[in-house]
């Protein structure tokens, strides 16, 4: 494996911490398969993607190299206050035909609590999670920016659906 393709194993990412234990935290509350954020860092640096999956290490993506922590590992940092979210069953769908069945209202309370994680970690961040679904090629996947400049967009597999300003 050539050096730049090398991934460093960490145990801190500094200031990103606190990232990392609000979507650890997220995921494991929420049922998500996959939680990812988007984060600003200081100006003239681009932009970190953390990527906290199941049970896999979180990767933190930098641009210009890319670092794993152990899933379980201890960080020094608090979580923010989360959004309350419960777990819910995978969701019924057809992908081809964009349709999901789940219980009235699931989808926008997932919606909400991605919208109120992605506040949580302020400015023009981005919270993303993913839920599972009876098509393991097509989970669902709700995107927001935190301070709301955006609509949220829900993905099905490829396929993504861009709400009304303001839903939910």
């Amino acid at each position: 494996m050539a050096d730049e393709e090398r991934i460093e194993l960490v145990v801190s990412v500094g200031p990103l911490d606190v990232v990392v234990v609000a979507l650890r935290e997220f995921l494991h509350r929420s049922g998500a398969v996959r939680t990812v954020a988007v984060v600003d860092r200081e100006p003239g640096e681009g932009p970190a993607i953390v990527d906290c999956g199941r049970l896999t290490p979180i990767e933190v993506d930098y641009g210009d190299r890319v670092v794993h922590l152990p899933h379980a590992i201890e960080l020094d940092a608090r979580a923010p206050e989360l959004p309350e979210v419960r777990q819910l069953p995978p969701f019924e769908v057809d992908a081809e035909r964009g349709e999901v069945a789940a219980p009235m209202g699931a989808v926008a309370y997932l919606a909400a609590a991605v919208r109120d994680l992605a506040a949580v970690l302020g400015g023009r961040n981005v919270a993303m999670a993913q839920f599972a679904t009876n098509d393991a090629d097509a989970p669902l996947a709700i995107t927001a920016r935190a301070d709301g400049s955006e609509p949220i967009v829900v993905s099905l597999g490829m396929e993504e659906f861009t709400m009304d300003p303001g839903w939910p």
